[in-house]
């Protein structure tokens, strides 16, 4: 698909994740509706007007402690203001980052809530358009607001900075145009968008992977029946188990009258993370089209409030990250199950050839390596606190620090869900006889078409990538 084949309509109303996702990808152009652009002249206007009237934070004050200071008419105070908030240190983002960001803040503006200039509006809906990519350094954010990453996109736009890809517009930015550029949390919804659509497909190719592995250890289907679900059925979990019973459905005799709990509790535990998943897309769904500068210019005025403050979205990322986690666990718990022959009926670490063949041994490595590697970012973002500013601003909801863990989670987390995939391949592989018609011989047939064949002992890292790589094909499966 090309930008051409599909158009997303920028309102400030109504841009979806899916949306952003097209666009920031290059899949998609975009169209910004006119009324939202007449409304940016009125508010600009309305801005000003206040501006001139009397005390406007960060129009004609400083900002944070410095907010009674006034700066009056002095023209150079916008650049100012954006030089001083521009860190432009740490790892460097991403092109579709970078493009998500510009698209979040290009939405929130056309909101009509900022008082930005039409001619910053329009300067940032060009670069959008025309696919320019700025340089935007990660840090300098604590969840208040991306106020380092965005005056780094504010002097790009001023022409202070040079566009790091494509050729991207250059105007003035004025007094008034400053704080409404930096006042949002754009980058860190970009962020987050990103990482929790890899984390949906993830969600559903774990179930897809784990029917695979039923079917492998020849498992019961009794801990999946609709009556068992219905007598607590805890928001999603009926819909997992629903999934889970047509996925093994046709299977063979269970070799247990009771499973492992790898096998057994699945739908109890991958709920809670398709309950989170759920709610945290309609809070990303909120942000992307929220006016939430700082202050706010609405038809009636010119408001401050709080309003920048992420605790909804910090504790959403929060619950995300918690559910997922024992989601991939129990993934681990799986693959030590396909290890062993007392439970698949066949050689320890599903090794063939010569005596002492390791199989997939080193895989349980890999996985704990990066079970561990996650475990160790776990700490909940809203538990943090901080005083800063002079003591002005003595709270913080650190979302970003959030996004960016989720963002860290959904790259580890295809190769330790592949490491399961390998093995329930291999299993089936060897016991052919276990694997049933339907949706889950599709996804074996998915999987099987990308991974070597051979039992020889080898190294696994290629099969691992490869497995990796098939994850969104699986999640369609489960879909």
């Amino acid at each position: 698909m090309t930008s051409e084949d599909t158009v997303v309509r920028l309102d400030g109303q109504t841009l979806t994740t899916d949306g952003l996702l097209a666009v920031a990808s290059g899949a998609a152009a975009i169209e910004v509706d006119p009324v939202a652009l007449g409304r940016i002249g009125d508010r600009h206007a309305a801005l000003d007007d206040a501006r001139a009237r009397g005390a406007v934070y960060g129009a004609n004050t400083g900002v944070g402690a410095n907010r009674h200071e006034s700066t009056g008419d002095d023209l150079d105070h916008g650049l100012r203001l954006l030089r001083s908030h521009c860190a432009a240190t740490g790892p460097v983002e991403d092109d579709v980052t970078a493009r998500a960001a510009m698209t979040v803040r290009l939405n929130q503006i056309l909101a009509g809530g900022s008082g930005i200039s039409r001619r910053v509006t329009d300067a940032l809906a060009e670069a959008v358009r025309s696919g320019a990519v700025p340089t935007l350094h990660s840090w300098g954010a604590i969840g208040t607001a991306d106020l380092a990453a965005l005056a780094e996109l504010g002097l790009t736009l001023a022409g202070e900075r040079p566009w790091r890809y494509g050729p991207g517009p250059v105007t003035t930015i004025d007094a008034t145009d400053a704080l409404p550029m930096i006042s949002s949390s754009a980058l860190t919804v970009a962020t987050a968008v990103l990482a929790l659509d890899r984390v949906h497909t993830q969600l559903r190719a774990s179930t897809v992977i784990a029917a695979l592995t039923f079917l492998a250890l020849q498992g019961n289907p009794g801990a999946y029946e609709a009556v068992v679900h219905q007598a607590r059925a805890h928001p999603g979990q009926v819909e997992v188990a629903g999934m889970l019973r047509r996925l093994v459905a046709g299977s063979g005799a269970p070799a247990r009258i009771q499973d492992p709990f790898g096998l057994r509790v699945l739908p109890q535990v991958t709920a809670p993370a398709v309950h989170a998943v759920d709610a945290l897309h309609d809070v990303l769904t909120a942000e992307l089209n929220a006016a939430v500068e700082n202050p706010l210019v609405t038809a009636d005025g010119v408001h401050h409030h709080g309003q920048f403050h992420t605790a909804t979205l910090a504790s959403s990322l929060d619950a995300v990250r918690g559910t997922f986690l024992p989601v991939l666990s129990l993934s681990s718990a799986r693959l030590g199950l396909l290890m062993r022959p007392d439970l698949t009926g066949l050689r320890a670490f599903l090794a063939a050839g010569p005596a002492g063949s390791s199989g997939l041994m080193i895989s349980e490595y890999v996985v704990q390596d990066l079970l561990t590697e996650i475990r160790v970012g776990m700490q909940p973002v809203a538990a943090g606190t901080l005083t800063i500013s002079l003591g002005l601003e003595e709270h913080a909801s650190f979302a970003t620090q959030g996004a960016r863990s989720l963002r860290r989670m959904s790259h580890y987390a295809p190769t330790l869900l592949a490491a399961e995939l390998v093995a329930a391949v291999r299993a089936l592989r060897m016991a052919p006889g276990r694997l049933t018609d339907g949706p889950v011989r599709q996804a074996f047939e998915i999987a099987a078409a990308a991974l070597e064949p051979s039992f020889e002992d080898r190294p696994l890292g290629t099969d691992l990538e490869r497995a990796a790589a098939v994850l969104p094909e699986l999640a369609l499966v489960a879909a």
